[in-house]
């Protein structure tokens, strides 16, 4: 199969880089997805876009977006992912509870909260994980119970990223404990502001805050805050699971990666035996990159082309998160003993991406649905295996 893309898009392309390298700082690296940091910068450029219409440009015209087809949204993801755009919390806001609520939600709740997303006003988390239930989520323990026009939700939710930033939070609960585990679950839309919400922070081993733990005590929502109906809370949930599949970013970002680790081998001595084999692992990585861009591309023309990318969007995910991390482990190695200097010393390099980026590779292979559970969909998907 041979992409190529039509002057349309060619167009749109050098649009985007050109807004891009305006309003985007020069930095050491591509940004991690979920990076905390710098956060008011972060909301100016979320700002930026909605002037250009660009927060969500793939969302139907009625709801702020441009209706933009898949490959479009597949260059604009590409572009901003390889200039190191901040994320801004769009991966929440536009890449998982906006399309929920297009689908799934009332028309006063599109009302209230799909045109705050466009205009850059709120920004919202992701209440799924507990202590005891990651993968398989629909253990979660939350409860909310009815009392007259509202839920008393009490539990606790982890791994919850941006919550210190959040206005809002998506969440499930079990609104019906003696329901089978992936029924009696609902999902409910709660306003950061609640009183009974308490987040405290989880520094990761880059030193980073990105994740957060919630604690809801007594936390009162609304029932006009529930998206979809009572105890049927894990089917909307799946469909926001749905959004956000081709992994384009990941690929572009990889690229950046490997072009900053390219010129760190060329800035040595020429002629050196460890070189030629730098040059060789590098060429491996590249070579493999470019095969995770083709598989990318081709997820999105399925899409497209109106086909259901299931286990090719898993096939994509496994394949760029685990590259990542291939590339952050040659990235250190190349690097020699510099490759283990944190940002603050005098010789490191790029203010120590590649080292952070080492440490925070593995977590892209767990969340967003472990690698685990996507080659147990590709196996039964893809291949046609049996569960058992």
């Amino acid at each position: 199969m041979e992409f190529k893309f039509t002057e349309e898009h060619e167009q749109l392309r050098a649009e985007v880089r050109s807004f891009l390298k305006g309003t985007v700082t020069e930095g050491p690296g591509p940004a991690r997805s979920t990076s905390q940091e710098n956060w008011d910068e972060q909301m100016v450029f979320m700002k930026q876009l909605a002037a250009k219409g660009w927060i969500a440009p793939a969302w139907p015209k009625e709801y702020g977006g441009l209706a933009w087809p898949h490959i479009k949204q597949m260059i604009f993801s590409e572009e901003l992912a390889y200039a190191g755009a901040p994320d801004g919390g769009r991966v929440f806001n536009v890449g998982m509870i906006g399309p929920t609520l297009i689908v799934h939600g009332t028309p006063e709740q599109k009302r209230e909260h799909l045109p705050r997303i466009t205009n850059a006003e709120v920004v919202w988390c992701q209440g799924y994980s507990e202590p005891g239930a990651g993968s398989d989520l629909a253990s979660l323990q939350a409860r909310a119970v009815r009392d007259g026009d509202d839920y008393v939700v009490n539990g606790q939710k982890i791994w919850t990223t941006g919550a210190h930033h959040a206005d809002w939070c998506f969440l499930l609960v079990r609104t019906d404990p003696d329901a089978p585990k992936h029924k009696g679950i609902s999902f409910l839309l709660c306003d950061m502001k609640t009183p009974g919400i308490t987040v405290r922070p989880i520094v990761n081993m880059a030193g980073y805050h990105e994740f957060n733990e919630v604690f809801f005590e007594d936390v009162r929502v609304p029932v006009a805050s529930r998206v979809g109906e009572e105890n049927n809370g894990w089917y909307v949930a799946m469909t926001l699971l749905d959004f956000e599949r081709s992994n384009v970013a990941s690929i572009a970002a990889n690229q950046r990666s490997l072009e900053l680790l390219a010129e760190a081998v060329r800035s040595r001595t020429a002629g050196r035996e460890l070189d030629a084999i730098a040059r060789h692992r590098l060429a491996d990585l590249w070579t493999s990159n470019e095969v995770g861009r083709l598989l990318s591309y081709r997820t999105a023309w399925l899409q497209e082309a109106g086909k259901v990318a299931n286990y090719e969007a898993s096939v994509i995910k496994v394949f760029a998160t685990e590259l990542g991390q291939r590339i952050m482990n040659a990235g250190v190695n190349l690097l020699g003993l510099g490759g283990a200097l944190e940002p603050d010393s005098k010789y490191v390099r790029w203010k120590g991406f590649i080292e952070k980026s080492h440490l925070t590779s593995v977590s892209p292979t767990i969340f967003s649905g472990s690698n685990e559970i996507q080659r147990n969909i590709i196996a039964q998907r893809g291949l046609g295996l049996p569960r058992d």
